[in-house]
């Protein structure tokens, strides 16, 4: 499989994170939580949501954003950031093995300085008068993209 990871900034709904977790060890890729968290990492809702599946998952936490990047800097991954403020369509993207695909809190997205480190930034379009699609869906419609083109070709 390829090393493509997944990041997530501050997570705030413990039923989104957990079902990340288990599309995770579903697929194979691995998941970087960012935090602080909004909710316990040990809340029974993560539980809930990742099933039996989160022994299978491959996460690291950051305790911040700071040393998120100082492991990063020495990975030389792109980092490529899912948001509402790009220009660009996750199925125009090309993606390449050894990305991290970031999302920002679900309260808020990322802030500026997330953004201004971003190596590319995609957006899932959507109908005209709509915010946002549910996280946890959002990272499964852009994984399934990514795998498509760097897994499964």
């Amino acid at each position: 499989m390829a090393a493509l990871r997944l990041a997530l900034y501050q997570p705030d709904i413990p039923g989104n994170t957990g079902t990340i977790l288990r599309l995770a060890a579903c697929l194979g890729f691995a998941v970087d939580i960012i935090e602080p968290a909004g909710f316990d990492i040990s809340d029974r809702n993560l539980k809930r949501a990742g099933m039996d599946y989160l022994a299978a998952a491959a996460f690291t936490r950051h305790v911040n954003w700071e040393r998120f990047e100082e492991w990063r800097a020495g990975t030389d991954r792109r980092l490529i950031l899912a948001t509402t403020k790009a220009s660009q369509r996750y199925t125009d993207f090309t993606f390449h093995p050894d990305d991290i695909l970031l999302f920002g809190r679900e309260s808020a997205g990322a802030p500026d300085h997330v953004h201004e480190r971003a190596d590319g930034r995609i957006l899932i379009p959507m109908v005209e008068g709509q915010r946002s699609i549910n996280l946890a869906v959002s990272a499964a419609m852009i994984v399934g993209e990514a795998m498509r083109q760097i897994v499964w070709a």
